[in-house]
């Protein structure tokens, strides 16, 4: 479905590439919007996780800068901000002198922190020649050598089963076969997810199959990680659950939202494909 308030987005458009430093380039997304849809089942948590790549900024004589940035969104802020205008606001610092690195960090802490309604916590690493980021699988069991028939690629809550007879189980799990596309461009996002759950035992072709059923829905990675935790919990009724998705890199951005019934932490090392 169309949603014509993405019509004024960046996203899709041609747009010409910013000379100088300019915040109102961030263009945030209501993030109730797509929640209306999905019935959230209770209060979670979680995190937006976005790791940039491609920061770079003058310092006080005019020598380019190049950091990493990590900036963590919280899942209850108003407003998420499109992918695209964080690429053109964070090439506005291009040409702009900075006294030091704390303040460019504390220049996009706010900008952020504006655009979504809520703080924005955010690190930059200008130690990029001498620091090293190591690639690893996601947590789990993967669960992507079942050896099913996929017939559907929409989502759907009721592909999902449950092992009734069994007793109640703890366990991870997690697929490399995530896809979904933007809602604007209709480009393919990868990625991997993590399924963290407490409760009836899930059944894993059947887990793998929704998963599948993904590669075809048009949403951004927030919505789809919110998506897939809804649908879980009201299909499988775990004592509690936590799903996390790590998206490959696009346009020097890779998104990595996790949602959870209760307060958690995940590791934030890359995979092979970021």
């Amino acid at each position: 479905m169309h949603d014509p308030i993405l019509d004024d987005a960046p996203l899709g458009h041609e747009v010409a590439y910013p000379a100088a430093y300019d915040p109102t380039l961030l263009f945030p997304i209501d993030r109730s919007l797509n929640r209306k849809k999905l019935n959230v089942p209770h209060r979670w948590y979680g995190e937006d996780i976005w790791n940039a790549y491609e920061i770079s900024w003058l310092n006080p004589k005019g020598k380019p800068v190049v950091a990493i940035a990590r900036f963590i969104f919280a899942p209850d802020s108003p407003r998420l901000v499109e992918s695209k205008s964080l690429k053109l606001y964070l090439n506005s610092l291009n040409e702009e002198r900075f006294d030091s690195a704390e303040v460019v960090r504390a220049r996009i802490s706010s900008d952020l922190a504006a655009a979504c309604g809520a703080a924005v916590a955010t690190d930059i690493d200008t130690g990029i020649g001498s620091g090293t980021l190591l690639c690893q699988p996601m947590e789990g069991v993967c669960i992507d050598g079942a050896d099913i028939e996929i017939t559907n690629y929409q989502p759907s809550a009721g592909i999902l089963q449950t092992l009734s007879s069994a007793e109640t189980v703890t366990e991870t799990l997690m697929s490399d076969l995530l896809k979904s596309n933007c809602p604007v461009t209709g480009q393919p996002d990868w990625g991997s997810v993590q399924v963290s759950y407490t409760g009836p035992p899930i059944d894993r072709a059947s887990l793998l199959e929704y998963i599948v059923s993904m590669r075809r829905h048009n949403e951004f990675h927030e919505h789809c990680v919110e998506q897939m935790y809804c649908d879980i919990w009201y299909a499988c009724q775990p004592e509690s659950l936590l799903v996390y998705a790590r998206y490959t890199r696009r346009g020097g951005l890779d998104i990595n939202p996790w949602r959870s019934s209760q307060p958690a932490s995940v590791s934030h090392a890359r995979t092979i494909r970021q």
